[in-house]
């Protein structure tokens, strides 16, 4: 509340319709986002495991937003020839794309792995949407973006553990979460390096703050219980992304991790770092797992 008097001003609506891609847009920050982008004039594209909740999101937005366009698409994107047959379906039924949102998101009790035998949060939080991403790549212009939609929670696990499908050790989920959240921000920036010609996107990471979403009720019901006064609603939580998808102050740089309108510092305390040959490591296992690069 106290950012709001200070913050960039608002994105203004669109002026001609625009396609954006939001995955995990069934519920939660992903349908929230999707909405308020749908009121700004975007064309939204909603990507989930569940068509009963993906049906659901559309056909709220249709309601609050009269005369949007909603389309719905089932994808596990932790399922990467999914992810591959979809971004070629994709690709041939839209001409362009102004945005990619990557809001999907798993918090697992046990440590579960993909179809491809990857490790649940890592498949889904990583390797997934680097892969999306590459696959509908030839739809970007120089006005597009793609947003990974982060967690504060990564800030307690810099990159410096090369087990990034999480074989050794005890396995907890929140700290699968916590790494494949620090992961994203790393990969936004590897992304953002990589894409530099002159029709790629920015690539941007963020952290929505701790909102009331079915994925902190579910996956963490004592802490939702704990400090539900102090959450944000959805659409709090969904603003940056909402902000990034359509300032144009989001294209004038790329690779920043932002939070509440402003870029933030990646570590804290500062004197944290992710250590440089584990991001290397990274980048490297994830374009030997999904082929990209």
């Amino acid at each position: 509340m106290v950012r709001r008097r200070f913050w960039a001003a608002d994105a203004t609506p669109f002026p001609a319709p625009v396609d954006v891609l939001v995955t995990g847009g069934g519920s939660g920050l992903g349908a929230a986002a999707a909405r308020r982008l749908a009121e700004l004039g975007a064309r939204v594209h909603l990507v989930g495991r569940t068509e009963r909740r993906l049906d659901a999101a559309a056909s709220e937005i249709r309601h609050t937003v009269p005369g949007s366009s909603v389309e719905t698409h089932v994808c596990d994107v932790s399922d990467l020839d999914a992810v591959a047959e979809f971004g070629t379906s994709f690709a041939a039924q839209v001409t362009s794309l102004h945005a990619l949102i990557h809001c999907a998101g798993v918090l697992p009790p046990s440590r579960t792995e993909s179809e491809q035998g990857h490790e649940s949060a890592y498949a889904t939080h990583v390797l997934g949407p680097t892969l999306l991403t590459y696959a509908v790549r030839p739809l970007f212009d120089a006005g597009s973006r793609v947003v990974f939609v982060s967690s504060g929670g990564m800030y307690v696990v810099p990159l410096t553990n090369p087990d990034f499908e999480y074989r050794q050790g005890r396995f907890s989920g929140t700290t699968a979460y916590a790494r494949t959240k620090r992961m994203q921000v790393v990969m936004a920036g590897l992304l953002a390096d990589r894409f530099d010609g002159p029709d790629d996107p920015v690539v941007h990471s963020m952290h929505p703050g701790w909102a009331a979403t079915p994925g902190v009720t579910d996956s963490l019901p004592l802490f939702d219980t704990v400090v539900r006064p102090l959450l944000r609603t959805p659409d709090d939580g969904a603003d940056t992304i909402v902000w990034l998808a359509a300032s144009d102050t989001a294209l004038s740089t790329t690779g920043a991790f932002w939070h509440d309108r402003a870029p933030r510092p990646t570590h804290y305390p500062p004197w944290r770092r992710d250590d440089p040959a584990v991001r290397a490591a990274l980048w490297r296992d994830v374009a030997s797992a999904t082929g990209v690069g």
